[in-house]
């Protein structure tokens, strides 16, 4: 082959790989997911990338939020769904190269900053990567001047900051606020430190946009609570278009989400692929050996909230939504005891708990074996008078009102702290000696605390004693029963627990075995009594 020949076929070559790179560039300047394929090998070197529609979902969602149909994005995926690669490094490197926006500002916030540092390193290891350079380097440079782990920017006055939840400086103001795991799982329950991130996340990251037009937040974690940060979002309708992929597909709550509007102006959707009830959301990472081997290691508060994305265990955590039992007769038994349970809030702030009240009849089934029936409850925010008012109108028969089954209650037990007392010496006045119903107060925490006084009554349910008829009050207590104790309110829990437990300790809620060795145990031998008067 002669030495011309050599140098065409060079140069050929040359020609076929500059066309290549130049096809294989444009393939990642309109696709995310196929961007995230080619960059994929300098941050993971030695694991292969494994495509899946949930990569491909994220991907859509972040592509709307870079051409501004979506200013606010909440994603729920379970571990190991690559989400912070996704959203804090490969989308910020896609924007300014790719995309060719060099000048968009980044602030990335997470529980603790050494998440956020991590992927901001994992980020600046693209972009001065040979590998991204080659493609994309004529686009921006990199400004020496501002190129450190936490913070790190470019010539063209983009920068991207790594920070923590409340760790963000009054003066920093960025195009795109990324959120990646504000709650910590170690410290889901502490209520202080839910309050103070849901705080900084509601008032103080708002704030922090270049302009609030533009500008979008994006948050994405696991559903660790009913208060996490995900929770805030949904319950207050924040605007936040919502992608949640729990791993093991639940019919009833199939997601559907609107990525834009066509030439056309018709909304392009996007939905959950899935239609089977159970179906594994990315099966090439996680077989069904794996996830049961997940499943048996979280255990079901775990599983539920981090891969399910539901904050309690589907049907119910402790009190299980499946053990009440459906009165589905109009016509109620006939009750032998009616008692009412009133747990109360300490204002009617609306940021304080509800009071609340559940009112439950005791019936004997055919066997004479004792059942209860939840008749009537409601919570609500309100001053003291108001709250008294309302007790006395629940706990007494009234032909004028219907709005539950009136049944005339027989005690009233009132939890005792602060409010509890103020509401029970109110009730005692306005009542007097007219018999109408007795007030107690009790103190539940002699007990045990919150969870272990549920687990105490457990079996009641659990052994089909708890009834409740097709209600839609009744409904709101078996809904906030189900996600106990990780519900954003538990106070008709607190009322629920109170009640039951009061009756099995005076032996009113007792199987017909254990009644019967209850009244033997009353009469056993106690002891030779000390005479009155001695002789």
């Amino acid at each position: 082959m002669t030495q011309l020949a050599i140098e065409k076929i060079s140069l050929i070559a040359k020609a076929s790989a500059k066309l290549s790179e130049k096809v294989l560039a444009r393939k990642c300047e309109t696709s995310l997911i196929d961007y995230a394929s080619y960059v994929w090998p300098i941050v993971e070197p030695s694991i292969p990338f494994v495509k899946g529609w949930v990569l491909e979902a994220i991907s859509e969602h972040l592509e709307a939020v870079s051409y501004g149909h979506i200013k606010r994005l909440l994603i729920n995926v379970p571990p190991g769904f690559t989400k912070s690669l996704m959203t804090d490094v490969f989308w910020p490197s896609w924007e300014w190269g790719p995309l060719n926006r060099p000048s968009l500002r980044y602030v990335c916030a997470s529980y603790s900053n050494h998440l956020t540092i991590r992927d901001n390193m994992r980020c600046r290891n693209i972009v001065v990567s040979e590998r991204y350079q080659r493609l994309w380097g004529n686009r921006f440079g990199i400004d020496r001047a501002q190129f450190d782990k936490v913070k790190f920017g470019n010539n063209k006055t983009g920068w991207k900051l790594a920070t923590s939840i409340g760790g963000v400086g009054v003066g920093e103001r960025g195009d795109r606020f990324i959120i990646d795991d504000a709650n910590n799982t170690m410290e889901m329950e502490s209520e202080t430190t839910r309050y103070t991130t849901n705080m900084w996340f509601t008032e103080v990251v708002p704030d922090r946009l270049n302009n609030q037009k533009d500008s979008a937040i994006v948050v994405i974690q696991q559903r660790l609570h009913e208060e996490d940060v995900s929770g805030v979002a949904i319950s207050r309708n924040m605007g936040y278009t919502h992608l949640m992929v729990p791993m093991e597909y639940d019919i009833k709550r199939h997601c559907v989400t609107v990525l834009g509007v066509d030439e056309l102006g018709d909304e392009v959707k996007w939905e959950d692929p899935r239609s089977i009830d159970g179906e594994i959301a990315w099966p090439e990472r996680f077989p069904p050996e794996t996830i049961l081997q997940l499943k048996n290691d979280k255990g079901p508060y775990a599983w539920s909230g981090q891969y399910l994305q539901s904050p309690a265990p589907r049907g119910g955590a402790i009190l299980k939504d499946e053990f009440w039992q459906l009165w589905e007769s109009d016509k109620y038994p006939s009750f032998e005891f009616i008692l009412a349970s009133l747990d109360t809030a300490y204002t009617e702030k609306q940021e304080n708990d509800p009071s609340a009240l559940t009112i439950w009849g005791l019936f004997r089934d055919p066997n004479k074996n004792p059942k209860l029936m939840l008749i009537h409850a409601w919570q609500e925010r309100m001053a003291l008078n108001d709250l008294v008012v309302k007790v006395i109108d629940s706990c007494t028969v009234d032909s004028r009102v219907v709005s539950h089954p009136r049944f005339p209650v027989d005690r009233l037990l009132i939890e005792s702290k602060a409010a509890g007392i103020s509401v029970a010496q109110e009730l005692s006045r306005l009542i007097g000696f007219t018999g109408q119903f007795g007030v107690e107060l009790v103190n539940p925490q002699k007990q045990g605390d919150k969870v272990a006084r549920v687990h105490a009554i457990q079996h009641l349910f659990s052994e089909g004693m708890v009834y409740a008829p097709d209600k839609e009050w009744a409904d709101m207590v078996i809904q906030q029963a189900a996600v106990f104790p990780r519900g954003s309110h538990d106070d008709l829990v607190d009322s629920l627990s109170m009640a039951m437990r009061y009756m099995r300790d005076v032996g009113l809620l007792l199987r017909r075995d254990e009644h019967s060795l209850y009244e033997t145990s009353k009469l056993e031998f106690k002891g030779r009594t000390a005479p009155l008067y001695p002789v």
